[in-house]
């Protein structure tokens, strides 16, 4: 694992220090909204597909230009992040809910198009030099999200049942995303990180068996794995404009992650409900951070100083050589969301000035790299 950290966080000189990174989605235009929908998208797949193809190559300019360090296919091929599991599998239903489209399982899991975030890896590699990123949903997430107690019972008769039918299935994608040369999977699981709230803690009859389920499923897809950089993405869910859910530190979920079998941890810190810094020393230290330093959901764009600033405080509890920057979550993780394209442009070129700033003040002495966490 320790090996994975270095090479997810400082590949050996000051220049691979502070990587600046995305979470995963970027906004799409309304082009791809269309091209994503079954209604508007050309009924001719290869028009289809060079049009994607377009598109993404497109955005992967963009967060060139803006000088990211790690990239991603800004999940233009996908309605949503976890909308990818339907892609994989037969045994979906696919329905209009108000403007966003869901998936509801109604039968049996058939894998019938294996590798689709393979597929997604092999066309970003060929379009830039720099290090790559595909996310894929959690076991938990999608269990969450896309089985329905009535719907679904015939296809498995209880949540826990769908969730562990998907294991065998993400640890296949996680596998080839690998063969694939992938450089980080990121699991996604926001649903794990909502128990950090007292609020939603109460609601669940026994939360800690919750948690372990949570954490023993993604542990399933991603034990033994090696040769790739396996992320976890705790975000307390992202509404956008509208903000977030869950509120509340990572204190209540800390022993789930210590267990968790990743290499690097990306956390969100800007929003205000987030909690405190101080919990990253309390973190394995063979485990990256992608430290969420710049906002994805207002309006305001973050100043370099302010992302400067934030990381700082970071250096308090962690070494320069584990720290990666990143938003606190993907800008579009939905296909409705409305954050301007630009606007992401300006936040994550201000991510990157604010990592060639903090390179240069590591290198010159000027800040001390973080102290070593508690015994």
């Amino acid at each position: 694992m320790a090996a994975d950290v270095a090479r997810s966080c400082d590949t050996g000189g000051m220049a691979d220090r502070f990587p600046a990174s995305v979470v995963g989605s970027m906004p799409r235009p309304q082009f791809v909204r269309d091209l994503l929908d079954p209604e508007r998208a050309p009924r001719d797949p290869a028009l289809l597909a060079a049009r994607l193809d377009a598109a993404v190559d497109f955005v992967v300019a963009l967060q060139e230009q803006a000088g990211l360090d790690v990239v991603t296919d800004g999940e233009y091929r996908r309605r949503s992040y976890i909308g990818i599991i339907a892609d994989v599998c037969d045994g979906f239903l696919l329905e209009r809910r108000g403007g966003s489209w869901w998936h509801t399982v109604v039968a049996p899991l058939v894998a019938a198009r294996p590798g689709q975030a393979a597929a997604e890896a092999r066309y970003l590699r060929r379009r830039t030099d720099r290090r790559i990123k595909v996310a894929l949903p959690s076991p938990y997430l999608l269990g969450t999200r896309m089985w329905d107690p009535e719907r679904s019972r015939e296809a498995y008769p209880t949540r826990r049942a769908f969730m562990e039918a998907l294991v065998p299935i993400l640890r296949g994608e996680l596998a080839l995303l690998r063969e694939a040369g992938c450089d980080v999977c990121q699991i996604d699981d926001p649903h794990l990180c909502l128990f950090v709230d007292p609020a939603i803690r109460r609601q669940v009859e026994d939360v800690e068996a919750e948690i372990a389920l949570a954490v023993d499923l993604t542990n399933a897809v991603t034990a033994g794995i090696t040769g790739i950089t396996r992320a976890i993405h705790l975000c307390r869910r992202n509404k956008g404009r509208a903000g977030w859910i869950g509120q509340g530190g990572y204190e209540p979920i800390l022993p789930a992650l210590r267990r968790l079998e990743v290499d690097q941890y990306v956390l969100e810190f800007t929003i205000p409900v987030a909690g405190e810094l101080a919990v990253l020393a309390q973190l394995p230290e063979d485990r990256g951070i992608g430290l969420g330093c710049v906002d994805c959901r207002g309006e305001v764009v973050d100043s370099v100083d302010a992302i400067v600033a934030r990381v700082e405080r970071a250096l308090e509890y962690l070494p320069a050589e584990r720290i990666e920057l990143n938003p606190d979550c993907g800008f579009a993780p939905g296909n409705a969301a409305e954050i301007p394209l630009d606007e992401a442009y300006a936040k994550l070129s201000n991510e990157v000035e604010a990592a060639r700033r903090l390179r240069e003040r590591v290198s010159a002495g000027s800040r001390t790299p973080g102290r070593p966490a508690p015994a």
